[in-house]
């Protein structure tokens, strides 16, 4: 039986260098379209079952965060329903190995679990049968994808504007597993766990959900950037039609409804937390947000055992680009609480898994946990 690698799918990025004998597997990872960042990869291969396997990634040290590479462990499933960890090491500062006994005839290994257009697509068809949702979209991408936003509740009635997004850096499926994790807890007002809250949330608050605001990066498996090569990140202090239309349309979305609180979901390829990079840095940030802000830190412990504030970002991390990042944009634009939270691609080194590291079902499980802060947000804007 002959070896196979493909990765010609959505969010495939492989390329074979040599793959001729089972224990010598050469690969590289390709490059984001029309850009330099290079990290994350999604392929399957062929094999005979019980086959000794040995992959190298030879670029591994030339990629964006090689030093994320320290402690990971690379995500494998056989069916694409139950991911798991396998054996990896990096070596040299150059290569990553990966190496496991094959159990099946194919194995799909990726940076991360993958989160799937198609599955990007049944979620925003699911939640649109909730009477109270509304699909909106908001514009187009560069290769022309719908750049999608579900909202619940109609604006006004006093209703402050809740805006969440996620994956703006396509690499980060686990932003919008959380996003998914969200939006089932809140349009679930029958769950024992979270109905009493969901229900106060909508009807308090408008809220308008993006949970792929970089449709083109995720199906052409970029790490960070957009069909035109552009970080999304970096664009929201002066996006255009030709470069950045996706973060255009979602900020023209923000300021025709104005907002009031927002939220960014990231991951992060080096550091073994779950956390959140707030605004307070943003000049005139103000001491009621400074105050609502470290509120909702407070609450967020409090309600998710994998969230903590000890590690982060450094406050000077983005200087003169400050202002062309989401949530320092938000922050600066409608004087409101505005912040990026962060998981790790690895594992949450405080309460680690090791079969299978920071999942899906965690980055879900957060996402139905950030309602409880979210309804003590609110309440507070309205005391």
């Amino acid at each position: 039986m002959s070896i196979y690698i493909n990765s010609k799918f959505d969010s495939g990025n492989i390329e074979v260098v040599n793959a001729d004998k089972a224990d010598d597997i050469r690969l590289r990872i390709r490059n984001d379209s029309n850009a330099e960042f290079l990290q994350w990869f999604h392929f399957r291969l062929t094999a005979p079952k019980g086959e000794a396997v040995r992959i190298i990634i030879e670029n591994a040290g030339e990629c964006s965060y090689a030093e994320g590479w320290h402690g990971y462990q690379c995500a494998a499933s056989h069916d694409r329903q139950d991911w798991f960890r396998i054996a990896t090491t990096y070596y040299d500062g150059k290569q990553l190995r990966i190496e496991f006994v094959m159990q099946q005839d194919s194995l799909w290994l990726a940076y991360f679990q993958p989160y799937s257009l198609e599955r990007h697509f049944d979620l925003l068809n699911r939640c649109a049968q909730d009477a109270g949702v509304q699909l909106l979209q908001l514009g187009n991408s560069v290769e022309q994808r719908s750049v999608d936003a579900l909202r619940t509740g109609q604006p006004g009635n006093a209703r402050k504007n809740v805006w969440i997004i996620a994956r703006q850096h396509p690499g980060e499926a686990m932003a919008e597993w959380c996003a998914e994790g969200l939006l089932e807890a809140l349009l679930n007002e029958a769950d024992p766990e979270f109905g009493a809250v969901a229900r106060e949330i909508r009807e308090r608050a408008c809220l308008y959900i993006v949970p792929n605001v970089n449709p083109d990066g995720s199906t052409l498996g970029n790490l960070r950037s957009n069909a035109a090569g552009a970080n999304l990140n970096r664009e929201w202090r002066t996006p255009t039609l030709e470069r950045s239309p996706e973060i255009l349309c979602v900020r023209q979305g923000m300021l025709d409804s104005g907002v009031d609180f927002f939220l960014d979901l990231h991951g992060d390829e080096t550091l073994p937390y779950v956390f959140i990079d707030g605004s307070h840095m943003v000049p005139g940030y103000g001491e009621r947000n400074l105050a609502l802000q470290k509120a909702f830190l407070d609450d967020l412990l409090e309600a998710s055992p994998d969230f903590q504030t000890a590690q982060g970002y450094a406050d000077n991390r983005f200087d003169d680009e400050l202002l062309t990042l989401a949530s320092k944009w938000v922050a600066n634009q409608f004087n409101c609480v505005a912040l990026t939270l962060e998981m790790p691609f690895k594992d949450n080194a405080n309460a680690p898994d090791a079969r299978a590291g920071w999942s899906a079902a965690r980055s879900k499980r957060l996402g139905a946990l950030l309602l409880h802060p979210l309804l003590a947000h609110l309440r507070r804007l309205d005391s």
